[in-house]
């Protein structure tokens, strides 16, 4: 097996280490599905080419790019310092008598400006920060979301692939029940009756033969579109839908699910409410406005400093809602995080019993049932062929291997699927020893 090393640096760009790390995590998304080579060739497509192309075509990611630039702008806007003003003013001009015109005019030019008190520009700087770090972790999840979707798209294929094997056996074996019963019918050992049924059982097994390739295609386009391609260049996926590899215990996966970027997502959130704490906390100690300035007097040319400041007055008790406002916000944050635990502990419960329940069934119907059932329709044919058995057990104990065969692929497509969701929710790979080669992964990883 071959292990996947691709950085997708475009979304590398503006983000720290731990993305770097989390889009190779994202990239064994789903890896319970083996692969034989990294690339697709011969017009089939591997798990490992759909996840590149997604990560460096769709657009819902790109979108992050932008935001990035509008925080560098917010960080622009939160460094500057107070402007400074240039003020003109002009007393006792255009009045009566001596004050008439401008002869006994007083002139002032002057330069004003505030001087920030608590440290307010350096709060300003950490919510442009903290709010980064919020759209990292959004990144994070999105490209988490994003590249467990395209496994689910790419299991769903391989699983209608697999289901258009069994239609195409389906219609073989329709058509050699048909040459049978006519072969038995012109040796007059059964009605002409059941030459019609098995006729018309032929038939019905073409038109699942068409529905499941139609059906396919469309699978195809819907996973093509994840990486903006309206129309597959590629016939076939490539991969084992029985490959399952080793459980993780509940406990484990739990803790991991503990570290998913979701639950980051608090965390940046709680640090962003914190520094809106830290401005509310600044806004409630006044900042002092001052200036300084050349007056001149016209009625006697002289000239002289003006200089003044002014600040208002109960600033801290007028500021203290805005403080309660932020503190109740930041508690908030708590809550919510404790309620997305609990709700990602229910989905990873469901998934995990599900996904084990899928494994229990998908292997005891390729060891048990299904060979039993093959067996048995050998035997069947055998006693149908010798006139011991009906048309009736015939058709029955054909149409229970393929019932069977299809539960098979349908168990093991619901196992993969939920061995997806638990790794999007623990942003793990469930198990090394699934992907053959523990080794390769773990390197490929650090």
């Amino acid at each position: 097996m071959v292990t996947p090393f691709f950085t997708p640096t475009r979304f590398v760009r503006h983000t720290h280490c731990g993305f770097k790390k989390l889009i190779f995590i994202c990239l064994f998304i789903g890896w319970q599905i083996s692969f034989a080579q990294a690339e697709s060739t011969n017009n089939t497509l591997t798990l490992n080419t759909a996840l590149k192309r997604t990560i460096e075509q769709n657009p819902s990611l790109k979108v992050f790019d932008f935001r990035n630039t509008a925080l560098n702008g917010q960080m622009k806007i939160a460094e500057l310092k107070p402007a400074y003003e240039l003020g003109f003013e002009a007393e006792n001009f255009s009045g009566s008598n001596e004050f008439s015109g401008f002869d006994g005019a007083e002139l002032t030019v002057s330069l004003s400006s505030v001087l920030e008190m608590g440290d307010k520009r350096a709060a300003r700087r950490g919510i442009v920060s903290s709010g980064r770090s919020v759209l990292d972790a959004q990144r994070q999840v999105e490209s988490l979301e994003l590249l467990g979707e395209v496994t689910r798209r790419y299991v769903d294929v391989l699983a209608v692939q697999e289901q258009v094997s069994l239609a195409k056996e389906a219609n073989e074996l329709a058509g050699e029940t048909l040459n049978i019963v006519k072969k038995r019918a012109n040796a007059g050992a059964t009605p002409d009756a059941e030459v019609k049924r098995a006729q018309a059982a032929a038939a019905q097994a073409r038109l699942t033969l068409l529905s499941t390739q139609q059906q396919l295609d469309y699978l195809k386009v819907s996973l093509a579109a994840l990486w903006g391609d309206t129309s597959p260049n590629f016939a076939r996926v490539e991969g084992d839908l029985y490959h399952f590899g080793t459980d993780v215990e509940f406990n484990t996966l739990f803790a991991k699910m503990e570290k998913n970027p979701a639950i980051r997502i608090f965390a940046a959130e709680e640090r962003l409410r914190d520094a809106e704490i830290r401005v509310a906390k600044t806004q409630s100690k006044a900042d002092i406005s001052w200036s300084v300035g050349v007056r001149r007097f016209q009625a006697n040319d002289d000239s002289a400093l003006v200089a003044g400041f002014s600040m208002p007055l109960f600033s801290s008790s007028r500021n203290s809602g805005a403080v309660s406002t932020a503190l109740a916000q930041r508690n908030e944050i708590y809550v919510q995080k404790e309620v997305a635990l609990l709700s990602m502990h229910t989905q990873l419960f469901r998934a995990f019993h599900n996904r084990r329940q899928a494994i229990i069934a998908a292997k005891e119907l390729q060891s048990t049932i299904i060979p039993a059932l093959s067996d048995a329709l050998k035997e069947t044919q055998t006693a149908y062929q010798r006139g011991r058995y009906g048309y009736l057990e015939y058709v029955s104990a054909r149409q229970e291997l393929l019932n069977a065969r299809r539960t098979l692929i349908e168990s093991a497509s619901s196992a993969l699927t939920y061995g997806t969701e638990i790794e999007q929710l623990t942003a793990e790979p469930l198990s090394a020893t699934q992907y053959g080669d523990s080794t390769k992964f773990s390197g490929s990883v650090r």
